[in-house]
């Protein structure tokens, strides 16, 4: 088995931190071939004491690096920023809240040695909540657009993939990420496997389901152009809709020799028409928005404070210039 790089993106999580790197730890080590790993904590900015434990992990374990973004920039942000810094051949993500079990790491790194590029932990049942597992199956709809149905719905962020897969999106600067799409520029060899799926073991879940909904819709605007075409269908069929009516109201005229009474009628058909205009519309001015987003170049995360500073202030004499903080979150060589 290769090296593998696990990146964690953490909020508000420092209770579930310890345990989860021991586990991983555990997992790591007792997996067969697995010449090194690294375990990589990226502190979305959750304002509270997280960052004070990851200093404390990864003071104690030089195989933890910690990542400091400059606000909450977002799961799948905090998640690039990881895969941007992973040295290792092979990038693991798994949530910090324990609901992926670091114990299956191994199956998933089993099943990419089969040859695929990206192999995804599909919990044998998902334990979030009525109202977060059906904003997820909305995420999941919105991903079939680009992943294809059979591989989205399947898609989990425990994960397993080749880190040379970065090398497709590692000039990507848009504020708006999905991991899962990013993954589509550089392979098409997915698949996934069963395992198990955890109840959460404390706090509760930041993914509201009007957050999944917004990433969803985000999702589809940024790398699909489904809602264009869908925009497109609509104004089609509300043309036909509108020759169907001409050749009513023209029908009776020349037949019954008289015009279609009721204003209802034609403010129906004028609310009608006026409705899939505006729908176009907000379409084509999402698009527009995207792309102005991109011309600004905001980038999805900045980090502030990295584990490795922390390691060369305790060790002046280590030798060498460091690199920035920034430099080293948004690493891209593969």
């Amino acid at each position: 088995m290769p090296s593998v790089s696990v990146v964690v993106p953490v909020f508000r999580s420092g209770t579930t931190l310890l345990e989860l790197v021991t586990r991983v730890r555990a997992a790591l080590g007792a997996a067969a071939g697995i010449s090194a790993f690294e375990v990589i904590l990226v502190e979305d900015d959750g304002q509270d004491g997280t960052w004070a434990v990851i200093e404390q992990l990864a003071g104690g374990d030089a195989a933890v690096r910690g990542l400091r973004l400059s606000r909450n920039y977002g799961q799948h942000n905090a998640l690039l920023c990881g895969i941007r810094a992973a040295q290792h051949d092979v990038v693991e993500t798994l949530d910090d809240d324990l609901q992926n079990p670091p114990e299956e790491i191994p199956t998933l790194l089993a099943k990419l040695e089969e040859g695929y590029d990206v192999v995804y932990g599909t919990p044998d049942r998902e334990q979030h909540g009525f109202m977060r597992d059906q904003a997820s199956r909305i995420t999941k709809i919105a991903l079939q657009s680009t992943m294809g149905a059979e591989t989205a719905r399947h898609v989990s962020a425990f994960r397993a993939f080749r880190t040379h897969l970065r090398r497709a999106f590692e000039s990507y600067r848009s504020p708006f990420v999905s991991i899962d799409a990013l993954l589509t520029w550089g392979t098409t060899r997915f698949t996934h496997v069963t395992v198990r799926h955890d109840p959460r073991q404390a706090g509760v879940s930041h993914y509201t389901l009007r957050k999944l909904i917004t990433h969803a819709l985000n999702m589809m605007t940024s790398f699909s152009q489904v809602p264009l075409q869908l925009a497109s269908v609509t104004g089609f069929a509300f043309t036909l809709f509108g020759l169907a009516a001409l050749s009513y109201v023209l029908g009776v005229y020349v037949v019954l020799g008289r015009a279609v009474p009721g204003f209802a009628f034609l403010a129906s058909i004028v609310a009608l028409f006026s409705g899939a205009q505006l729908f176009a519309i907000g379409v084509i001015g999402e698009y527009l928005a995207r792309m102005h987003f991109r011309t600004m170049e905001r980038p999805p995360y900045v980090v502030v404070q990295t584990s490795d500073s922390l390691r060369e202030a305790d060790h002046p004499d280590a030798g060498g210039e460091a690199p920035s903080a920034c430099e080293r979150g948004n690493r891209l060589e593969a």
